[in-house]
């Protein structure tokens, strides 16, 4: 009988807590309210950049604000198009360039806090580059993929017990659990294909957001193939949480046809 009724409050958290990703329209898992991940990101974002360097080399700064701002635009204008700009109704816009010539890295996160490292700019080589990672990223805020893998990792660790208690405040754990989603999972089969989801899923809405700020979409094949030619040294697909490079650029040649259509719109 216990059994049952866990199942049952389980299913009932799901379906009061589902919500579609746009574009893609697949189902997803929010538990934790926006407003309460956008004031977390605002706050761990602020540490964050309090604590880093950031780059003074101004023609490289000068790019990043005007990569993220035409992504930025793009991405309000897609929402707006499909009714939805109230999601974004508590973003404010930051974009900042951290200087790490080691991390090949950028992020977005909820509230449209943005950071590219510049460990990854002789990757993405000219602007249309840099705006195919900052568009990538700026979708995975755009369609929740932080509070989705916050959400889920909630249920993995708490079970669904006390989720109403962890979110109360903002205490360690629920701090750690944010960290987290942004990390890697620790449940091949359960956790890390949500996250190869979230990327593909990420990859598809940027190369959108891309086309609307009217970049050249060709320019993602070319990233990913660097990407590619970087390191021959990565995890098999199933044990990573993003996907195989080859797999991706393959996904992403077949959807670049549709993005093209919002750039002709645009």
């Amino acid at each position: 009988m216990s059994k049952k009724l866990t199942l049952f409050i389980l299913l009932a958290i799901f379906f009061m807590g589902c919500a579609t990703v746009p574009l893609t329209g697949r189902k997803q898992l929010s538990l934790v309210p926006e407003s309460q991940i956008v004031q977390m990101s605002a706050d761990s974002y602020k540490e964050l950049i309090e604590k880093s360097e950031l780059s003074k080399y101004q023609p490289s700064v000068e790019m990043v604000q005007k990569v993220g701002k035409r992504i930025a635009v793009a991405a309000e204008k897609f929402l707006s198009d499909n009714e939805l700009g109230s999601d974004i109704k508590n973003y404010n816009w930051e974009f900042n360039l951290i200087k790490d010539s080691q991390t090949v890295n950028a992020f977005c996160m909820p509230g449209g806090k943005v950071a590219v490292y510049t460990g990854i700019l002789p990757l993405t080589k000219d602007e249309n580059g840099l705006a195919v990672v900052v568009g990538h990223e700026v979708a995975h805020a755009i369609a929740k993929h932080g509070s989705e893998r916050m959400s889920q990792l909630l249920l993995t660790q708490l079970g669904g017990i006390a989720l109403s208690e962890a979110l109360k405040t903002k205490s360690e754990q629920t701090q750690q659990l944010m960290l987290m989603a942004y990390g890697v999972g620790s449940q091949v089969g359960v956790l890390l294909p949500y996250s190869r989801n979230h990327e593909y899923e990420a990859d598809q809405i940027g190369l959108v957001f891309m086309a609307m700020a009217g970049y050249n979409l060709e320019g993602a094949v070319e990233f990913w193939e660097r990407m590619n030619a970087l390191d021959t040294k990565k995890p098999p697909e199933f044990m990573s949480t993003h996907p195989a490079d080859e797999n991706r650029i393959a996904k992403i040649k077949s959807e670049i046809p549709q993005a093209l259509e919002y750039y002709q719109k645009n």
